[in-house]
């Protein structure tokens, strides 16, 4: 290694030393850390001082491991690590080595860090001296030593609470027994503070603290308790001054030989939130320097605590605002199975208040059969980000969407209306959003997809995504203009499972999205007929893969129903000033009628079809649509649908009066006689009349 160095060496002109030969002189080593490679590269020197042979190092770090100790090793990594982070040009500490003969040295190392354009390190240049000399004075060697190894311990044990983010964390790294117990202590005991009280939350090892200060209040007569009351520390440097301070405490004390022992306080913004204490049994008296270490450990955990706190009472908030926006109950859809998973993908992040737009919702619509099924919509959605902003405009375009839906628009018109909200909101969010209406009596569902993922499918045959043609995503689509969304039509058979999800249940890191939707298909295609054990199952896959997105799943089965029976339906539009139209559309409710099994009521089922078109026509300004379908179910009904633009209720002749002759005005009172049931339900803008008709079971 050191001649591959000296190798590379620029030639000097006549006369001048090499850099090399002026530290060897001195005594001192140089190396070359390229941080891209890893590879750490030393002269001769350097290989001298680590008592090693070029033979017996290959240029990585590692490979120094039986030289340096392992909690040298570590400090020296938590150096340069936060040298880098705080963007220092250099660093400087003194290292414990071992040589080949085990016997153990001290040497000082300095790096310079250089960085390129961006900032971001890229080689680290140093030297390394052996400072075993400047060191070996007898005692005073041996108080360093004991200095440096409890800086160890500080230091390491604040590098590990940087890390800690739960107040179960910061309770994990301070019981720790291989991190406190280096000062020499007996054992620890953490307390926090609750409505005066002290609780104590950690103790180590386990049983030791003392019986009856579980719960101690801040005013009693203990070392604690004092030390939070007066926010100073408690040093007691003898078993005399112990029995003497605390004469309630101390004969708890006796069978411990505690001979002295250290309470701190744990201040964090000038209140205490808590109090540590550390007991010892092999020592007497602090001094100045061990008050000064273990007092900067108290304010590391304090800060810690704190952190933790804050961290868990944002988190708490997050989750509270996340559930209040996302559906409280999902109503029982009669004909489908439905279950429901949200999971946040910031539980393990740095800040509570990490909270996603994800939704998911389940509308009950009009129109539905009233022994075949209902007819429901389907919403799933990811508004862009990740705070409280997303979540409160999710929660009002949840609100909104479903209003428009329950409304009776048709899917185009629910998306385009919700994407002109939200771009009138003035944020500057997105939503994509995938909105499915089902009629679960036909099994027809009509998808329209809004810069979402595609919905998948499961049958007999196992998974497959459903490619639906889309626009751009909610208030993208208004502000440029783009308001038409096509409206897909597929069909959902008895069996059959329809799966809406956000792109955190598909997406895998360093994945292509495409791999992540056959993974999630092949998850499906294996998994439960059980929507409510699948939905688990699709969970619990996106936990155990992890992430930062967060994930909101719909997973709806269509059932079959008892004693279904078949399901037909007939649909045609009847354009005004169309005297034909009218006349092919009662032909073709005629002959439908007739062929699902109508019988003698087909021309009952023709006249009111008849009645309730010729309304929509003379009373509106745009066209009607008929349809008529058989419900499912026990009972067989056929209803005549009848829609139209205007939203004008119709009123019966007993409430307005007859227009020329008497005749006009009488066209529902002919439903009411015929129907079995009729009624008007609002579609948004518009309205649908509609009869129902028992028939005849077939023969």
């Amino acid at each position: 290694m050191a001649e591959q160095g000296a190798a590379r060496a620029p030639a000097l002109p006549e006369g001048r030393v090499h850099p090399d030969t002026i530290l060897a002189l001195n005594g001192m080593g140089s190396f070359d850390w390229d941080l891209d490679t890893g590879l750490l590269t030393m002269d001769a020197q350097a290989h001298r001082i680590f008592d090693l042979t070029p033979q017996e190092y290959d240029g990585r770090p590692e490979s120094l491991a039986a030289r340096v100790p392992g909690s040298e090793s570590t400090r020296l990594d938590s150096l340069v690590t936060q040298a880098m982070k705080d963007n220092s040009e250099r660093y400087g500490t003194y290292l414990r080595i071992r040589r080949r003969d085990g016997s153990l040295t001290w040497i000082h190392t300095q790096g310079h860090i250089s960085r390129d354009t961006s900032g971001r390190p890229r080689r680290i240049i140093g030297i390394v001296r052996d400072a075993t000399d400047e060191l070996d004075d007898g005692a005073g060697l041996s108080e360093r030593a004991g200095r440096r190894e409890r800086m160890n311990v500080v230091q390491s044990t604040t590098a590990a609470l940087a890390h800690a983010r739960t107040v179960q964390d910061v309770i994990d790294v301070v019981r720790d027994t291989h991190g406190l117990t280096r000062f020499g202590s007996t054992s620890l005991v953490l307390g926090l503070v609750e409505a005066g009280r002290i609780r104590l939350v950690a103790e180590g090892p386990k049983g030791a603290s003392v019986p009856g200060t579980r719960v101690t209040r801040i005013d009693e007569p203990y070392p604690m308790s004092e030390a939070v009351r007066t926010l100073s520390p408690c040093f007691i440097e003898s078993p005399e001054e112990f029995a003497e301070r605390y004469p309630v405490l101390w004969p708890r004390l006796t069978d411990l030989n505690i001979t002295s022992a250290a309470y701190l306080p744990l201040i964090a913004q000038a209140r205490p939130i808590g109090g540590m204490g550390l007991l010892y049994s092999d020592r007497r008296g602090f001094t100045p320097e061990e008050r000064d270490i273990l007092i900067a450990l108290g304010s590391s955990i304090a800060q810690s605590l704190q952190r933790a706190v804050l961290y868990e009472q944002d988190k708490d908030l997050a989750r509270s605002l996340q559930q209040a926006m996302l559906p409280r109950t999902i109503p029982g859809v009669p004909g489908a199975d439905v279950a429901v998973r949200y999971r946040s993908g910031y539980d393990g992040g740095t800040s509570g208040r990490d909270v996603g737009g994800d939704w998911y919702d389940l509308i009950p619509l009009p129109g539905g059969g009233l022994h075949g099924g209902a007819r429901v919509g389907a919403v799933i959605g990811d508004v862009q980000g990740h705070d409280t902003h997303a979540a409160t405009v999710m929660g009002q375009l949840r609100i909104v969407l479903r209003a428009y839906a329950a409304e009776g628009h048709t899917p185009a018109t629910v998306m385009a209306r919700a994407s002109v909200f939200l771009h009138e909101l003035d944020t500057d969010r997105f939503a994509t959003c995938l909105y499915a209406e089902a009629d679960l009596s036909t099994g027809v569902v009509q998808v329209v997809r809004a810069g979402h993922i595609d919905p998948l499918v499961r049958d007999d045959g196992g998974c497959r995504r459903v490619s639906v043609d889309g626009g751009l995503p909610l208030g993208l689509s208004a502000e440029f203009g783009g308001l038409d969304y096509p409206v897909c039509t597929m069909e959902l058979d008895p069996g059959e499972t329809l799966i809406l999800c956000t792109d955190g249940l598909v997406e895998q890191p360093g994945a292509d999205l495409d791999d992540g939707v056959r993974s999630v298909c092949a998850s499906v295609a294996s998994g439960p007929d059980d929507v409510e054990a699948l939905a688990d199952e699709l969970i619990g896959m996106s936990e155990l893969r992890g992430g930062d997105d967060d994930v909101a799943l719909l997973i709806l089965r269509r059932r079959a129903l008892a004693e279904q029976q078949p399901v037909a339906c007939v649909r045609q539009h009847v354009p005004p000033g169309d005297p034909e139209a009218l006349v092919r559309a009662r032909h073709a409710i005629r002959a439908a009628a007739r062929s699902l099994g109508a019988g003698t009521r087909s021309d009952e089922i023709e006249l009111v079809a008849d009645e309730l078109i010729t309304n929509a026509l003379q009373h509106t300004e745009g066209p009607a649509v008929v349809t008529l379908r058989l419900l499912s179910g026990p009972g067989r009904r056929l209803r005549v649908e009848v829609e139209d633009p205007s939203s004008a209720l119709p009123r019966r002749h007993a409430d307005r009066p007859a227009g020329e002759q008497g005749v006009s005005g009488r066209g529902l009172l002919l439903v009411d006689h015929l129907a079995d049931s009729w009624g008007v339900q609002a579609r948004g803008s518009g309205k649908c009349l509609w009869g129902e008709f028992v028939v005849p079971e077939p023969e």
